[in-house]
């Protein structure tokens, strides 16, 4: 699935506050937006160190108003197990956002991340807009973790352009930081100063 792209809308369980709930991306639309992230299995090695820097960091995306929604094709048996193994044996221990069951794969399908002849996904990122539109994705190998800092400075620069049409954020741009014109004479200003 490509950025530009409307996200495609899902309805499923998830875990979340040690209790089996329903989540629907569309429930979001107009109102949040949406860093979805998909990851192979539970009680692996990686998946762990990204889901807990999520969630350990979910307050700086609950301030630039996001949602973070976690998936994976495991149960949700299997992730309200995760969630109650302590952290220091490999489990998460509480988390901060719903972490999503795809058990039947269909959502992973959907945005292109899922690898057939082993049924998981790969580490597919995908940061939606409060219009349901694909602003950004990443897919990362199974062996290469994600950046929460990256993904944090991502949605920053797309809020950023969102709120100013008329500008574009250049490489490494972080709030705060000089923007751009995507004009070849305004261009000047910004080159002009770096």
């Amino acid at each position: 699935m490509e950025f530009g792209n409307t996200a495609p809308d899902f309805e499923a369980e998830a875990v979340f506050d040690q209790e089996f709930i329903k989540v629907k991306l569309s429930e979001y639309i107009g109102k949040k937006y949406v860093v979805l992230f998909f990851y192979p299995l539970d009680f692996t090695f990686v998946c762990p160190t990204e889901i807990i820097a999520f969630s350990d960091r979910h307050a700086e995306f609950e301030e630039l108003d996001a949602e973070i929604l976690g998936v994976s094709v495991d149960s949700v048996f299997s992730h309200l197990a995760w969630v109650q193994t302590d952290r220091k044996s490999g489990g998460l221990g509480d988390l901060k956002y719903p972490l999503i069951s795809n058990i039947t794969k269909s959502i992973s399908k959907s945005y292109g991340v899922l690898i057939p002849d082993q049924g998981i996904a790969l580490r597919g990122l995908f940061i939606i807009d409060k219009d349901g539109v694909i602003q950004h994705s990443t897919i990362n190998n199974l062996a290469i973790g994600r950046s929460v800092d990256e993904t944090k400075r991502t949605l920053q620069a797309l809020q950023y352009v969102q709120e100013n049409p008329d500008e574009v954020c250049p490489a490494g741009w972080k709030p705060g930081e000089k923007s751009m014109k995507p004009d070849p004479k305004l261009s000047k200003e910004y080159f002009a100063a770096v």
